[in-house]
């Protein structure tokens, strides 16, 4: 048996998706960190479905704190702008399911109704299915990822579908997010300055419409290239900032 665990926060727009799509699991477990929207409302209109909450600690030990409320061994993690498509369903349903092995899926990426083949958003790969008793996720507060160790890899055909932006302003929200995310998990582990956030802010710009081909993808790929760039930029500006806190009192 699996369960599905979710992590939510003001995610009315996007959860009903994702909860369709697992329907057919007998528990879905949802961890939320502080909804102010109808989130829950939304998810408690469905019967399979388990609520928590807690505060935001960050995304790896969430997603841990969510495995271990969790009815069974076998965890399949997504995210609410996440769904299911039946071909992957039946994938999973197939597999005779061995602790030793956590399972992989691809995530195809869309945006403003696209499938985004570049911009450093394809390919992409990502773990989700494992046993909580071999394994679990890292303690990171962003770009949380299963760990490897101890633990068989196998790779599913079937791919998890992903809208991770629909508006300008869940860009800008999630750029907000995950920077101060960034510079908190690095502070006073990685060194930073302006010069270095103006660097990395122009090299990802290239890297995602340049080298990993978002020119061709016309107005989106550059939407999503200047987003990404925006975001290197801020990460390390606000990684800057904290390093400045962190020298005058390291117990910040």
């Amino acid at each position: 048996m699996i369960t599905v665990c979710i992590l939510s926060k003001n995610s009315a727009e996007t959860i009903r998706d994702a909860l369709d799509s697992v329907k057919s699991f007998s528990e879905v477990l949802i961890l939320d960190n502080g909804s102010t929207d109808n989130t829950l409302e939304i998810a408690k209109s469905y019967p399979n479905v388990r609520i928590f909450e807690t505060p935001f600690i960050g995304f790896g030990p969430l997603r841990n704190q969510a495995a271990k409320l969790a009815t069974h061994d076998w965890i399949l993690a997504l995210d609410t702008d996440e769904s299911l498509p039946s071909a992957l369903l039946e994938e999973i349903n197939s597999l005779n399911l061995d602790p030793q092995i956590a399972y992989s899926m691809p995530r195809n990426n869309y945006y403003n109704g696209k499938h985004i083949t570049g911009c450093g958003w394809s390919p992409d790969r990502v773990i989700r299915l494992y046993h909580r008793g071999q394994t679990e996720y890292s303690d990171s507060q962003v770009h949380e990822s299963v760990n490897k160790e101890n633990i068989t890899l196998k790779r599913l055909k079937s791919p998890i579908s992903h809208i991770p932006f629909r508006t300008t302003a869940e860009f800008l929200s999630k750029m907000q997010n995950y920077s101060s995310l960034f510079a908190k998990q690095y502070q006073g582990k990685r060194k930073s300055s302006i010069g270095k956030a103006l660097f990395r802010s122009f090299f990802a710009f290239f890297r995602f419409y340049i080298i990993q081909r978002g020119f061709l993808l016309g107005a989106e790929g550059l939407i999503i290239s200047l987003y990404n760039s925006n975001t290197v930029f801020y990460k390390y500006l606000k990684l800057w900032e904290k390093n400045q806190n962190f020298i005058d009192d390291p117990n910040l």
